[in-house]
């Protein structure tokens, strides 16, 4: 790293380091959250999280500093934003989508947000109130399609000439106008789509493609395929598995793609008798990791058993030699035990908190040899690359720090940048300050870059809000030196609640000018 930075190399990370000491649902309250939020004890209708119902259209933002001339592209992030007062127990992956994205070009900034108009959120719209329970409440397994609202609020990518809008549970991707944000329809890949996708799907910028996967509550339990960069199906098959599971990602290389088996899954005879999806960590259980063969049969996959964990975000995965490396943020504790003084929304708290550390996993495709250990204990996760760098290997990773109990967090909470090296083991670290959280920031290549330019030249992006006086910022840092702070901040002409998932698009992809 640039010598001027702040790294540091020791694995522990003191909490007199912190500076962060408030909860992102203290202060006063949000003064533009609808009225209804002040009715429900729930953290994440409040404070940061509180929903906004402003679709906003601004050029030309004000800039503190300068922006840089090479930064050229979108920086986009979905959360999620109910239109309507809650049926049921808010669960935020219940937040109706909504995308909240800046434009850089030219030198200046412009920017936009829309909801993401899926079917469930239409039909509330036309009912003038919430249909579903949500995800805590008792789902009805009569009804055609999804028992659950599909929200599509969860992640975000640019694909196929347009935006697609992913969820958490395995749901219907939705397509949107890459610059007027508007829902055009549903993402079926021309008819080729046989069920849904997961909350994340990736894009390989060596090869043009998409890999996706699902997984569902009935048998083939798990799919996995590749898409050419126009939508169309070029690999698609069916994974077997020993029952319903609950993957989040996926990974890849030029030749492999690693799929997840991991012991954190629902029991359909409790769901089906109960009508409630409780969800266990079974300890006694190996984390297995499946090796596919891009272009392979289903049958060809070779699995490798692993110590027990859950794994929500990978970094990336690369081939040496024989081996398949997959680096991620692993958790050992993905089901915290639950406060009961938080009452009839404790385990939800306890689970959306969130308990993670950067670990590498090591498969051999000759031996079957596995090697794996922690590779920093720090409390972090929302993990970036460089997009270009996506199965090969990297030395940076760019992750969010995740506030703790000890922090004085309650709900989840990003609470500084933190840029690993994971050659050396060091790091280099940027707090937002008391009382301001951060989003998921990707890394943005310098417009033309490829991967032969050094792999942390380029900028880091994220968007911050102020609980103290509900100003949100776009902050660009630089990628070498993250820990000297921002060499741009955007003024956003309103507030952004709380988001999950963030992603750049290249101005070459977008606008092909």
């Amino acid at each position: 790293m640039n010598e001027a930075c702040a790294v540091k190399d020791d694995k522990k990370v003191r909490l007199t380091d912190r500076v962060i000491r408030t909860r992102a649902d203290d202060g006063a309250p949000a003064p533009d959250a609808p009225a209804w939020t002040a009715a429900i004890d729930n953290p994440y209708l409040h404070g940061v999280y509180a929903p906004t119902t402003k679709e906003v259209t601004a050029e030309d933002l004000e800039v503190v500093g300068k922006l840089p001339e090479d930064l050229y592209g979108v920086y986009m992030r979905n959360g999620p934003n109910p239109q309507f007062m809650p049926a049921g127990k808010y669960h935020p992956f219940d937040g109706d989508g909504m995308i909240y994205a800046i434009y850089f070009r030219d030198g200046k900034a412009s920017y936009r947000n829309r909801w993401v108009e899926t079917d469930a959120f239409k039909a509330e719209r036309d009912a003038g109130k919430s249909i579903w329970s949500g995800i805590m409440g008792e789902h009805d397994y009569a009804e055609e399609g999804l028992s659950v609202k599909d929200t599509s609020n969860t992640d975000i990518l640019y694909f196929n000439g347009g935006l697609m809008t992913l969820w958490y549970n395995a749901g219907i991707p939705y397509r949107l106008d890459q610059n007027t944000l508007e829902t055009t329809g549903r993402e079926n890949f021309s008819g080729q789509l046989k069920r849904a996708l997961s909350a994340h799907a990736k894009i390989d910028l060596e090869k043009n493609e998409l890999i996706y996967f699902d997984y569902w509550d009935e048998p083939p339990y798990m799919l996995y395929g590749v898409a050419d960069s126009n939508g169309k199906v070029i690999h698609q098959q069916e994974i077997e598995l020993p029952g319903a599971r609950l993957p989040h990602d996926i990974g890849f290389t030029p030749n492999y793609v690693l799929l997840h088996d991991l012991p954190l899954f629902h029991d359909l005879d409790v769901l089906r008798r109960s009508k409630k999806r409780i969800v266990t960590f079974h300890r006694d259980m190996p984390a297995r990791f499946g090796v596919q063969p891009r272009y392979g049969k289903g049958s060809e996959v070779k699995w490798f058993d692993c110590a027990p964990c859950y794994i929500l975000h990978i970094v990336n995965c690369w081939e040496e030699g024989d081996w398949v490396v997959q680096v991620g943020c692993r958790s050992t504790n993905p089901m915290p035990k639950a406060n009961p003084e938080e009452g009839e929304l404790s385990h939800m708290l306890a689970y959306m908190r969130l308990e993670a550390n950067m670990y590498v996993w090591k498969f051999n495709m000759k031996t079957g040899e596995v090697a794996e250990g922690d590779l920093h204990d720090m409390n972090t996760e929302f993990c970036r690359i460089n997009p270009l760098y996506g199965g090969y290997k990297n030395r940076y990773s760019y992750n969010q720090y995740i506030m703790t109990e000890d922090d004085g967090a309650r709900t989840l909470a990003f609470g500084g940048l933190v840029k690993y090296d994971l050659e050396s083991g060091g790091y280099e670290r940027w707090d937002y300050g008391d009382g301001v959280y951060g989003s998921e920031a990707p890394f943005c290549p310098k417009r033309g870059a490829t991967r032969q330019d050094r792999e942390d030249d380029g900028y880091v992006i994220t968007f911050v809000t102020n609980s103290h006086n509900w100003r949100s910022e776009c902050l660009i840092f630089d990628g070498k030196c993250i820990s000297q702070g921002p060499v741009a901040r955007v003024k956003m002409p309103h507030r952004l609640p709380y988001g999950f998932h963030a992603n750049w698009a290249r101005g070459e992809d977008v606008w092909r000018d």
